[in-house]
């Protein structure tokens, strides 16, 4: 075949895709009050829903009884004398590390708090600098855990610093168009005031669960189990705290969603077509009929979307390593498999039509692969931008805590430290989560009806044509090249025979 022949099945292939992912993408939501009628909203993943009330009821009483044991008096309940024969005595108490914590609450909360009140201004280079500045705070934190002969940490957030640069370093190219997403989310969300006044809600109800999680956890920490047996216990506190952190950051994401997808199809918040209170119907049902499918979604979503994002960037930079790539491909195509049921953009379809989070998850992502976006969520960046800022956060919270830490119990500090670090995590998460929401609303939105997003800002919308048949067309290179490839190869073992 003559390489013109090729340019033009390349052009004809773009151009194909293009007028199907047009064609399929052309049917609109008009009755915006329909996304919240109730005759259309019926009670999802109802086990989900019961297995975290009861998860929350039997851990709020464990972590009651792990606090009160150690508070102002050793060994109030007598526990101890069930484990005094494995693990050694100590003496601690729970008052002595509680306010450790109470600091990274503090903390963390004040990040958040900032972030969304410079989320107008400076959002932007905040999250610049957070992107620049996570892998020198790491190597820093390294470098402490090694002077402070803490050699499993020192190396753990080494490789954690190693994989950030490398990260960075594998996705550069991608973060001016990550940076016009997140600018353009930003524009949004301010835009709804209403939206932040339900991130504070949130991040105060979390931070009355934290006052009672950190009190366990100091009772915890302050036990007479020995290491071994303090480190499980705060490794199933932790999850605990992070599948309740999810969930309540993603059930923001719910509301923030409906309310982002309502604006952009009725053309703006002030329009006369805007069902009434719309923010309430959004909280209502994220906290009543869609919280079992957010509790479901929460368990899952973040691991495997952190995953995806490593792998996406490794691959993109391994070459022609045939053995390497197979491996990452192997790890890439399952992943994501795994993405079509667990990914961000069900959120949005949970906040609009009311699905179950399975349903939701897949049919978002077949949305995106029949109409193409698909290409361009895999070229956005700003899930994992809005996580270095959340890890940041978090990072900044525990270096306080173990400062104090370390001033007055410094065999403590790693446990104070890395407990109170998944503390800062959550509540700056909170923060991070609702411009999150605004880009999964975009992306759903572009890929229902693109004019809905030309409607709201044309030149964005060109942007991210331009952007989209760029990407098509990449991958339609790349589908072409591996294919020579592979005939190439045929023909020589066809030689080889003879």
């Amino acid at each position: 075949m003559s390489d013109s022949n090729i340019s033009s099945s390349s052009s004809d292939s773009a151009s194909i895709a293009t007028v199907d992912q047009n064609v399929g993408r052309s049917q609109r939501i008009t009755d915006g009050g329909q996304t919240f009628s109730p005759e259309l909203r019926h009670w999802r993943d109802v086990f989900w829903l019961a297995i975290f009330i009861i998860h929350l009821i039997a851990l709020g009483f464990v972590l009651a009884v792990l606090g009160l044991n150690r508070f102002k008096k050793s060994d109030r309940l007598n526990i101890d004398r069930y484990t005094n024969r494995v693990w050694e005595n100590n003496n601690g108490l729970t008052e002595n590390y509680w306010p450790k914590y109470a600091v990274a609450g503090g903390v963390g909360t004040v990040l958040g708090w900032t972030w969304l009140l410079l989320l107008g201004s400076r959002a932007n280079q905040m999250m610049k600098v957070s992107v620049h500045i996570l892998t020198t705070y790491l190597a820093v934190i390294s470098v402490l855990c090694f002077w402070c002969e803490q050699f499993f940490w020192g190396v753990a957030f080494a490789t954690g610093a190693a994989l950030q640069f490398l990260y960075v370093i594998s996705v550069i190219d991608r973060l001016p168009f990550t940076m016009l997403v997140l600018q353009k989310a930003v524009k949004m969300v301010w835009s709804l005031p209403e939206v932040m006044r339900v991130a504070y809600a949130f991040m105060a109800v979390m931070l009355l669960w934290m006052g009672i999680w950190s009190f366990g956890a100091a009772g915890v920490v302050a036990s007479s189990r020995g290491d071994l047996g303090r480190w499980w216990l705060l490794v199933v506190l932790s999850v605990s705290l992070f599948w309740t952190g999810a969930v309540l950051c993603n059930t923001v994401h719910v509301i923030v969603s409906g309310l982002v997808f309502l604006v952009l199809i009725h053309g703006g918040r002030n329009a006369s077509s805007m069902p009434p209170n719309s923010l309430m119907k959004s909280l209502q049902y994220a906290v009543t009929k869609s919280f079992g499918s957010i509790c479901y979604g929460s368990l899952f979503t973040a691991a495997i979307r952190t995953l995806r994002w490593e792998i996406r960037g490794f691959r993109s930079k391994i070459g022609n390593n045939e053995c390497l790539l197979c491996c990452v491909d192997f790890l890439f195509h399952l992943v994501e498999t795994l993405v079509r049921f667990f990914n961000k953009y069900a959120y949005v379809q949970i906040a609009v039509y009311g699905k179950g989070f399975n349903r939701s998850a897949r049919d978002a992502w077949e949305l995106f692969q029949s109409t193409g976006v698909e290409a361009l969520v895999a070229y956005d960046c700003s899930g994992a931008v809005l996580l270095m800022s959340t890890v940041l956060g978090g990072l900044i919270t525990g270096t306080c805590a173990g400062v104090w830490t370390w001033i007055t119990w410094r065999d403590r500090v790693i446990m104070v430290g890395s407990t109170a670090m998944l503390m800062g995590m959550v509540l700056v998460g909170l923060a991070m989560v609702v411009v999150e929401s605004a880009v999964t609303s975009i992306y759903i939105c572009y890929a229902e009806d693109p004019s809905l997003i030309q409607r709201w800002d044309p030149q964005f919308f060109n942007q991210m044509s331009e952007t989209l048949h760029q990407r098509l067309q990449h991958r339609s290179a790349r589908a072409r090249e591996v294919l020579t490839h592979n005939q190439l190869d045929s023909h020589m073992q066809d030689a080889f025979r003879l």
